[in-house]
């Protein structure tokens, strides 16, 4: 099959849509990823020469009658005719979308032009592109069973939010300790507020460094790119060992060091700290569409693999005493082997290549 695939414009789009196009790679498929002129998304996609790759003109639905309303329709519009004339050259079979206004305008292309449409939302909450998406698509696919509910009239399958194969690969702590340049045998704490980074985040963390200046604990910290320089000028003049990055793109590596995350809530990031059983702290983006990440993190919190914490109540001692509880005596009591199944299914992206493959059937 020639299958396109949809997935641009954040992390949590893009890296569960490279977890699908592995599997379908290497079950003898064709495929074409359809990504946003982001610069992330040209980042992750940069080494990734066995798949075909198309940027589409996009960007996100504003309110009604608001000036930059002209903006997304001509923006809408240029990427649907860039998607149609793709679809004339590639052919697909199929066409599979990951969430978000990159997403629509394949969708509706593919829609046009006869083909089976298939929609992935990761989330709790579904955001407004995706009850868009919906409408145009033969199957909705879930990573929550508790999204079911907002697609009440579709045909409906929980898959699991999908993870790349990078991430499931043996990796030496020893040697991933060295190319990250932190001491063996101190606790390590990684924060990370998504592919794109997390401010709230980065203020809240560097705001409790005092307290961990002189003891054997130090930092894995994925700023984004406008914070780098500010948080790494923070832990040199804490004397506390970092490894500060905008991005990462050897996360296995990361995770498999790390005895602590702070993180975010999206879906993609909570399958992988899922799937690698790391405790977690999470912190929700408090502007996310519908308010999902809040809701995404209650669902790992009712499972008891992650404490959450909303921004609004980050500081110096609340969140300074959480990180402690973890690295001193553990504040969960958990069997993440029995849990992180459960949220981040192994299974899913060969699910959703089963799913795809059947549509010719």
């Amino acid at each position: 099959m020639k299958v396109a695939i949809a997935c641009g414009g954040t992390g949590g789009h893009l890296f569960p849509g490279l977890a699908v196009a592995e599997v379908l790679k290497n079950r003898g498929h064709e495929v074409l990823l359809l990504i946003s002129e982001k610069q992330i998304d040209t980042i992750a996609v940069g080494n990734r020469p066995e798949f075909s790759i198309q940027k589409i003109p996009a960007i996100g639905l504003s309110k009604l009658y608001s000036m930059r309303s002209f903006s997304f329709l001509a923006k809408f519009m240029k990427g649907l005719l860039t998607c149609l004339r793709t679809y004339g050259s590639f052919k697909p079979d199929a066409v599979l979308g990951m969430g978000g206004f990159t997403s629509t305008g394949p969708i509706l292309a593919g829609r046009m032009s006869g083909l089976p449409t298939f929609i992935h939302e990761s989330n709790a909450i579904p955001g407004k592109a995706n009850r868009l998406n919906a409408l145009l698509s033969k199957k909705v696919l879930l990573g929550f069973e508790e999204c079911a509910r907002y697609f009440p009239n579709k045909v409906l399958e929980v898959t699991g939010t999908p993870i790349r194969d990078s991430l499931r690969g043996p990796v030496d702590r020893t040697q991933a300790l060295q190319n990250l340049r932190l001491k063996s045998g101190w606790q390590t704490v990684l924060v990370m507020g998504g592919s794109q980074g997390a401010h709230g985040i980065n203020e809240g963390v560097l705001a409790v460094l005092p307290r961990f200046a002189g003891k054997a604990v130090q930092f894995i910290h994925l700023t984004g790119q406008e914070d780098q320089n500010y948080v790494c000028e923070c832990y040199q003049k804490q004397g506390i060992p970092a490894f500060v990055s905008a991005f990462y793109d050897r996360m296995e590596e990361v995770y498999t060091v790390a005895d602590l995350a702070i993180a975010r809530s999206g879906a993609a990031s909570l399958t992988e700290l899922a799937y690698f059983g790391l405790p977690t702290i999470l912190i929700p983006y408090p502007f996310a569409a519908e308010n999902h990440q809040f809701y995404n993190a209650e669902i790992f919190a009712r499972h008891a693999v992650a404490e959450v914490i909303e921004e609004s109540r980050v500081n110096r001692d609340t969140l300074g005493s959480l990180i402690d509880q973890f690295l001193q005596k553990g504040a969960l009591v958990r069997d993440v082997a029995a849990q992180s199944d459960a949220l981040g299914p192994k299974t899913a992206a060969n699910r959703i290549v089963e799913i795809i493959e059947n549509s010719r059937r």
